[in-house]
């Protein structure tokens, strides 16, 4: 029997071949081969379909070999497929399908990762990839109904910017000629319209320079650690959004343990997963506190209660679960209460944002025509006066 294995170094090697119980008569040392860099990201969607269609075949019996060859082909993603041939690759040389997914932190997560170690472990991969497939699943209807939300007001704000835009650059110029010739005092909205077609068509790269400057200083700023501590406090404090946006991580919070502990990840591990994929650096802390107070003795709830960022019915929940030994179960049973809430969320604030933005677009385009047409209604009564 031989077989391959990419370590860094001897010692990693023999470390594992004991680990294994592998006895080796000859050990070959081959160069380093340049690796293709696998750039880019997986969807969830795309992800969750790979994984709902890997856990059928295990579950039918087939080797994890030919599953990996085997989807490699369906996948529509160059990269994706790539990833997935190195995987069988990895695999046929000897390491565990963990060790092989772990090398493309891109594609796989932590989470996911973890889980499927937990599963070979175990000896109940199937069960664990249809458990992973179904929160994937949910994750991404999660991701797609915030991103619902939020599409609505951006594309209308978008139209109302550049309805305004088309307004300053092409048509008001045309009545400012007429307004000169008509001499005399312009109406004060009239001249602060005027002088804003006149600041865009002159000015448009300084304008364009400060909101470019703006967006990079803002990323840079977020980039640092108390920057997008502060931005990520500030997200949750907006009215109707930073609702949507707390039920949202606590929903992906329950839902992630819950799925890590059911799996057989210990506690410890499956915090440190879920404060990564939380998606918000308050909530990251709250629970990557909870989980230094778990380290020294504490309950989870306790910790979680302190921290203010989880409404009290989580923490009760969660304390209730602990006590019955059921703690999987009722983190499950809360994410499924809490996705229910930022549905109904995003529905109301969408029926609050549809006419709020309809008024804001209709405002300042009628703003811009009431002021160009004051001049002229100006003009009419001094021709009829005289």
């Amino acid at each position: 029997m031989s077989g391959e294995l990419t370590v860094e170094n001897r010692g990693e090697l023999n470390h594992i071949l004991r680990k294994r119980r592998i006895i080796t008569s000859r050990i070959v040392e081959r160069k380093a081969r340049k690796k293709k860099k696998m750039r880019g990201t997986v969807k969830t969607h795309d992800l969750a379909i790979f994984t709902r269609q890997f856990a059928t075949m295990i579950n039918a019996g087939l080797p994890i070999i030919q599953c990996l060859d085997t989807l490699s082909k369906q996948v529509s993603k160059d990269m994706f497929r790539d990833v997935i041939a190195q995987i069988t690759k990895d695999v046929e040389s000897g390491s565990t399908l963990a060790e092989g997914l772990a090398k493309h932190p891109n594609v796989f997560p932590g989470l996911y990762v973890s889980m499927v170690e937990a599963g070979e472990l175990g000896g109940i991969l199937d069960v664990i990839l249809l458990r992973l497939s179904t929160f994937l699943e949910k994750l991404d209807a999660l991701k797609r109904k915030v991103q619902t939300a939020m599409m609505y007001p951006s594309v209308v704000l978008t139209v109302a910017l550049m309805a305004t835009a088309f307004l300053l650059i092409f048509v008001i110029p045309t009545f400012a000629k007429l307004f000169s010739d008509f001499g005399g005092t312009l109406p004060l909205p009239t001249r602060i319209v005027m002088v804003m077609s006149n600041f865009l068509r002159t000015k448009w790269w300084l304008l364009t320079g400060i909101i470019t400057g703006a967006i990079f200083l803002f990323k840079k700023y977020r980039a640092t650690s108390n920057g997008r501590l502060k931005t990520d406090a500030f997200l949750l404090k907006i009215p109707a959004i930073g609702n949507i946006i707390r039920k949202a991580a606590v929903a992906r919070f329950t839902r992630t343990l819950g799925t890590l502990i059911s799996s057989g990840v210990p506690i410890l591990d499956g915090l440190k997963i879920t404060a990564k994929t939380s998606g918000n650096r308050v909530v990251h802390d709250a629970i990557m506190n909870t989980r230094a107070s778990i380290r020294e003795g504490q309950t989870i709830a306790e910790p979680l209660r302190k921290s203010g960022v989880f409404p009290p019915m989580v923490v009760q929940m969660i304390s209730i679960g602990e006590d019955t030994g059921a703690l999987d179960n009722m983190l499950d049973k809360i994410a499924d209460f809490y996705e229910e809430e930022v549905d109904t969320a995003v529905d109301g604030l969408t029926s609050i944002i549809e006419p709020v933005m309809i008024v804001f677009m209709g405002g300042m385009v009628g703003t811009m025509v009431v002021a160009m047409y004051l001049p002229i209604f100006k003009m009419v009564n001094v021709i009829m006066a005289n």
